[in-house]
């Protein structure tokens, strides 16, 4: 064992097990005392005539473990060890990138003149409740016949979408929308309950199967999945004119309607899927009439969300959220407002969409009903468009940019799409161009992660729990100061853990610098610092997008 002094760090250089693989655990002088006698008396008590000898002394063996771990967790505090990186030329994606030894913070390291991002985890703000996508009929019927044509393929695919482990290769996407009946991503029109009699609704029938084995499939891998039920159309006997595509609720049915989600909900959670989520409809001002839509006004949605949120308390799923509006953002201080006018206390916030106006307007709706949570929970990407710039559209106006305008969730549209973005329902006169999914499954039994994935896997990194069963990340203060404080998109977010007092500390950083005057690509990496609690560590940002942790005590 070798003790040396870096930049006030005291390191230890010694062994990570007993076939000698080298490690150095570097500590301030207030750990560097227990670290050194955890060291040298597990040295002393690994003596195999020792512990022979003195057999009573075998249970301080493990202790000397105990202690040791204690000691390194603490070690561990206010140093960079995981990064992961995804770059503008795609020669990293969702890469762990290794940095030797750990990127220390110091006092003596001054602020970057070019880029200092300050981290002020005093100032807290919403709980990030996950990112992911909708599992349309569509991309539940590729995710199936993926398992059965290429199974190795489909368990690397879930894996590296749904996996939650820290330190692994899996994003951990962790919340879902799941359409109650068809949509416009389904091979038919069709609608869990056909007729009149409520006590009759069935989730199993049809497509539906194979969704819930996909689901099952995704849920054990990651027991922190959240799901959200929402249909784009009542079954057409609730509707003026007889129809699923388009149309809306007729005004005798509110009561129907209420009782119908509050039966979709409880048939999943009696198929042993929870529930944390229900809309009342998907965008709430399309009446399409090509695919299954519905117009709601906000007196009508007000009227079913009351009703469904007195069914839902006076049973064991009153924990289930009742989520509005389901549209676009350009609409954020006219609908939803409304909607809180007429039924504030059944609504426990509102969701966005991408397709009219402009992210910020979330802050709009947040200004007038703060106690409200925000969800965005709908774009899509085309085919044919420039990856780096769905990279930089992504990351600065949904992945960060809408959890700086106070979303709890990031989630794409289609999870999976084929190579000529289907299947789609026949009549469907929406996404022509093609709607990307988060993942394309060929044919031939093999896929490809698309540009909406490595956006989704850097910004979840962030906010998936640190432990089992613990808590997600949630957004903080940050600052970037510097000549070159354009060229960084910052989000910054605290992890609360189960399993000890250090809190993870997260962050999601684009740098866009890429351009000269000529307008071709010149990417430029941001020598940056990272000041937090006092402290600083110096990292360079390639042009791309960078995750980073580190641990610290609460306070």
């Amino acid at each position: 064992m070798k003790i040396r002094n870096i930049q006030g760090l005291f390191c230890y250089r010694g062994f990570h097990d007993f076939n000698h693989t080298g490690v150095e655990w570097c500590a301030d002088h207030h750990l560097a005392s227990l670290l050194h006698k955890s060291l040298l008396f597990l040295s002393l008590i690994h003596s195999h005539s020792f512990t022979h000898s003195v057999p009573y002394l075998v249970p301080m063996y493990a202790l000397t473990f105990i202690l040791l771990a204690q000691a390194l967790e603490r070690v561990s505090s206010q140093q960079i060890y995981d990064i992961w990186q995804t770059s503008w030329d795609q020669s990293k994606l969702f890469s762990g990138v290794g940095t030797g030894n750990p990127i220390n913070f110091t006092s003596a390291t001054a602020a970057s003149t070019t880029a200092n991002i300050i981290v002020d985890d005093s100032t807290v703000y919403q709980t990030i409740d996950g990112f992911g996508g909708s599992m349309t009929d569509a991309s539940a019927l590729l995710l199936s016949s993926l398992k059965s044509t290429n199974s190795e393929n489909y368990a690397t695919l879930m894996s590296r979408m749904w996996d939650p482990t820290d330190g692994e290769e899996g994003a951990g996407l962790s919340y879902i929308r799941v359409p109650i009946g068809a949509n416009d991503f389904s091979a038919t029109t069709w609608t869990i309950l056909s007729t009149t009699l409520l006590s009759r609704i069935s989730i199993s029938r049809r497509l539906l199967p194979y969704v819930f084995d996909v689901m099952s499939d995704i849920l054990a891998i990651n027991s922190a999945l959240k799901i959200h039920l929402l249909p784009w159309s009542p079954p057409r006997w609730m509707k003026t004119g007889d129809a699923m595509n388009g149309g809306s609720l007729s005004t005798d049915m509110v009561q129907y309607y209420a009782t119908y989600l509050f039966k979709a909900v409880e048939a999943w959670d009696a198929k042993g899927f929870p529930v944390y989520a229900v809309s009342i409809q998907n965008e709430v001002l399309n009446s399409n009439p090509t695919y299954p839509t519905a117009l709601f006004t906000p007196a009508v949605e007000g009227q079913v969300g009351t009703m469904l949120r007195t069914l839902l308390n006076s049973s064991s799923l009153s924990a289930v959220k009742i989520i509005g509006y389901e549209h676009n953002w350009n609409d954020a201080t006219t609908y939803p407002v409304e909607l809180m006018e007429v039924a504030e206390s059944a609504f426990d916030g509102v969701a966005f969409h991408c397709y009219g106006g402009t992210v910020d307007e979330q802050s709009d709706f947040y200004a007038l009903y703060p106690s409200k949570e925000i969800y965005f929970t709908e774009c899509s990407g085309t085919p044919g468009t420039d990856w780096w710039t769905d990279i930089k559209y992504s990351m600065n106006t949904l992945w960060i940019g809408g959890l700086a305008n106070w979303a709890r969730t990031g989630l794409m549209w289609n999870i999976a799409e084929d190579e000529a973005a289907l299947p789609l329902l026949p009549t469907a006169n929406d996404c022509v161009d093609g709607c990307r999914g988060i993942v394309t499954i060929n044919t031939n039994g093999t896929y490809v992660l698309n540009q909406e994935f490595y956006g989704l896997a850097q910004a979840s990194k962030a906010i998936i729990p640190k432990d089992v069963g613990g808590p997600f990340g949630q957004r903080i203060e940050n600052t970037v100061e510097g000549s070159a404080d354009w060229a960084l998109i910052v989000g910054s977010y605290m992890t609360g853990r189960v399993s000890s007092t250090s809190n993870r500390y997260s962050l999601v950083v684009l740098n866009w610098d890429d351009s000269s005057a000529t307008g071709t690509v010149t990417p430029v990496s941001v020598p940056a610092t990272i000041e937090f609690r006092g402290v600083r560590a110096s990292y360079t940002f390639p042009v791309g997008v960078t995750t980073l942790t580190w641990y610290a005590e609460a306070e």
